[in-house]
């Protein structure tokens, strides 16, 4: 196989005409990949995209071909897919307004181009969840919203309308089968990428502990930081720790990794009714 790509969290292999993508234990934040690995994380990413690509089947189409003809080194964390050539927009969606939604919030009334109520407070619901895309900036960079009239741009119209649709119908789905299970998805970005028939498929990770912010609905409550089932804890560690957030980034405490598996591990769990072993 030919190594194409290595990103902060996945690699991505050639083989034939298909692709292997490998999950690691590598974490990112402020798109710095810390020192320490997260045990179990890449196998744990990997299972709970699989169940979500079965559940979203119906809705959207997926890029998986198999997860168990992988290269035997990398059983439980890799899948092979189709090669797509993927849309040039991260999409995003919030039902919910924290993190850097809120914060483009405070200064503006707006994200992603988008008014919202006046008054709306950390973690606000949403009065419906709403599309706000990013860039995709390159490695070392960091992803800027852009509005829907951006996206246009970049990928025409009829493609930019399909675009929200997905992403929106995504979110809803995963949000309701998730309320269903005590949790709430706050927001998600997904990867869409065209298929050589031009059908739109969904791609990368979908509704995982890396790609959105799980909040348990029992402790739910507006106006404070929520307690998270995802990789918030360790941007909350890396924000109080004095890091300038570049690189080289500074080794994670060994209780932080602990409390990071085990909620990658009880969300996983909690979500599938499978249990993790």
């Amino acid at each position: 196989m030919e190594l194409l790509h290595s990103g902060k969290v996945r690699d991505v292999y050639a083989d034939g005409d298909d692709l292997i993508l490998v999950a690691s234990d590598r974490i990112s934040v402020y798109d710095v990949v810390l020192p320490t690995p997260i045990p179990d994380k890449g196998r744990l990413l990997t299972a709970l995209s699989l169940w979500w690509f079965e559940q979203l089947a119906d809705l959207v189409p997926h890029h998986v071909l198999s997860s168990t003809d992988v290269p035997a080194e990398f059983a439980g964390r890799a899948i092979r897919c189709r090669r797509l050539e993927m849309v040039p927009v991260e999409c995003v969606a919030r039902g919910y307004l924290t993190g850097g939604g809120f914060a483009e919030y405070q200064r503006t009334g707006a994200v992603s181009g988008l008014e919202l109520p006046r008054g709306l407070v950390e973690a606000s619901i949403l009065p419906e969840p709403i599309f706000t895309p990013s860039t995709k900036a390159p490695a070392g960079e960091h992803d800027e919203p852009i509005s829907f009239a951006e996206v246009v741009d970049k990928v025409g119209a009829e493609t930019a309308e399909r675009l929200r649709q997905i992403t929106i119908g995504v979110y809803c789905r995963g949000a309701e089968l998730a309320a269903d299970r005590g949790i709430l998805v706050a927001d998600t970005k997904i990867e869409l990428g065209w298929a050589p028939d031009g059908t739109l498929v969904l791609a990368d990770e979908v509704l995982t502990s890396d790609s959105s912010r799980f909040w348990p609905a029992e402790s739910y409550q507006p106006g404070r930081a929520q307690f998270s089932f995802d990789k918030q804890y360790v941007r909350d560690w890396a924000a109080s720790s004095g890091w300038d957030k570049r690189p080289p980034a500074p080794e994670v405490p060994a209780d932080v990794v602990e409390a990071t598996r085990a909620r990658y591990v009880e969300v996983y769990e909690t979500l599938t009714g499978n249990r993790w072993e």
